[in-house]
């Protein structure tokens, strides 16, 4: 390996480390969410409507996003993500009323999802050539779930050690802003020994979004990335199902939301973009077939019994649903390859990929939680695990109208149309 493959491998380790560690705090319900509603007093709803306001703040700002991240120098615009993500979360850790969360909820958006995230996604796509997409997309995926799974154990180690109560919640915040606020610093010294940026700067901001406004492909990738992210929002309601369904204690709970949303990463990233080369030789393809395999599982998880004898096989059954859908969030950029969108505008049509596929989280988890508040019990459920499939059903003709867009690029576009995962 030569020292500039060093050095990419480096940066790459380092952007993982970022991409890893910032969504914690804002997805506290991964890991918490039972222990939120106990000590924060927070309801199905109320939840929905912190992560609401989260994602309304984030997909405003996603295009405000990815005209920075071509503005500035991302080596810059990442550790200031993460270091004000870790102070927000020292204030977090109060437990403020709810109009205050809200408030925070709403910040954690601006660092993570408008200074942080397209700037760690064109830093990610400018580390290799539109031929190592796939496999670049699905290591970033599989590497923030092991650190995602390291971090939010550590974090459950904490609240368990100390005493599974309020003063654990309030320790586990406390722990999540301090590894935000060290990856931050981390990565302003780490990062700065990286190749400066090439100069897109000869276009202001506005040029570089209306020239990506224009690529087509973005919009179907873009849409594509909707589908995919509004299932995956549903996947949070597996938590709760197991404990009310299936009598899951709390700390166990808390153990298989963290596989659920954090492991499952660690296998389903890289096994995407490798599948989705190897075997489907198009991203593309392989979202649209894996849209389609979802329906029979999510069948399983309907029809498996719910009685406490039978919670290895509830949780098996959520776990292979969630692996699937984390091999396609793994790959679900990669697409832009295939597109073909010129490096300049990178973080443009990130921004614009973001503002529109990350859009169910403005709304998902409000709709998934209503539910679960108006209908209590296995109907609530029912109506969630159903919506879900119906989405998973439109997930799979989108997909199918994208690869069918890539294959009219083709020969044309041979040279950049399949990512290698």
């Amino acid at each position: 390996m030569t020292t500039r493959d060093k050095a990419k491998w480096l940066r790459f380790l380092i952007l993982i480390l970022g991409g890893g560690t910032i969504y914690k705090l804002a997805s506290l319900k991964d890991a918490f969410y039972v222990p939120m509603q106990e000590f924060m007093g927070l309801s199905h709803t109320e939840i929905g409507l912190l992560l609401s306001a989260n994602a309304i703040i984030a997909t405003a700002l996603f295009v405000v996003g990815g005209m920075l991240a071509d503005r500035f120098d991302t080596r810059k615009l990442i550790p200031l993500g993460l270091l004000g993500t870790g102070s927000l979360g020292l204030y977090l850790a109060t437990f403020p009323p709810f109009s205050n969360l809200l408030i925070v909820f709403c910040l954690l958006a601006v660092c993570a999802d408008c200074i942080f995230w397209p700037s760690l996604l064109k830093a990610i796509r400018n580390l290799g050539d539109d031929n190592e997409q796939g496999r670049l997309f699905g290591l970033l995926e599989g590497g923030r779930g092991v650190i995602d799974t390291v971090v939010a154990f550590s974090a459950l180690g904490v609240f368990v050690a100390m005493g599974s109560g309020e003063a654990g919640l309030k320790s586990a915040i406390l722990f999540y802003s301090v590894i935000d606020m060290i990856a931050g610093t981390l990565t302003w010294f780490l990062l700065k020994g990286g190749t400066p940026q090439a100069a897109a700067k000869a276009k202001n901001g506005w040029s570089n979004l209306l020239e990506a406004v224009k690529v087509p492909g973005i919009w179907l990738v873009s849409l594509n990335v909707f589908m995919v992210y509004i299932v995956y929002c549903g996947l949070t309601y597996f938590i709760p199902y197991l404990k009310e369904m299936y009598g899951l204690p709390v700390a166990l709970v808390g153990a298989y939301g963290i596989m659920n949303q954090y492991f499952l990463k660690i296998l389903g990233g890289p096994a995407g973009g490798f599948i989705a080369d190897k075997q489907f030789k198009s991203t593309s393809r392989y979202l649209k077939w894996a849209f389609l395999a979802l329906l029979p599982l999510m069948g399983v998880i309907l029809l498996i019994p719910k009685s406490p004898s039978f919670i290895y096989a509830g949780m098996a059954a959520t776990l292979s649903f969630a692996l699937i859908v984390f091999s396609m969030r793994g790959v679900f950029w990669a697409p832009m390859g295939e597109v073909g969108i010129p490096q300049h505008i990178t973080g443009s049509a990130f921004g614009i990929g973001c503002l529109i596929g990350y859009a169910p989280g403005m709304f998902a988890y409000v709709i998934y939680g209503t539910l679960l508040d108006h209908f209590p019990g296995q109907q609530g459920y029912n109506y969630v695990f159903s919506l879900m499939s119906v989405l998973a059903i439109v997930g799979f003709m989108v997909s199918t109208l994208l690869y069918r867009t890539v294959q009219k690029k083709s020969p044309a576009c041979a040279g950049v149309a399949v990512p290698q995962g």
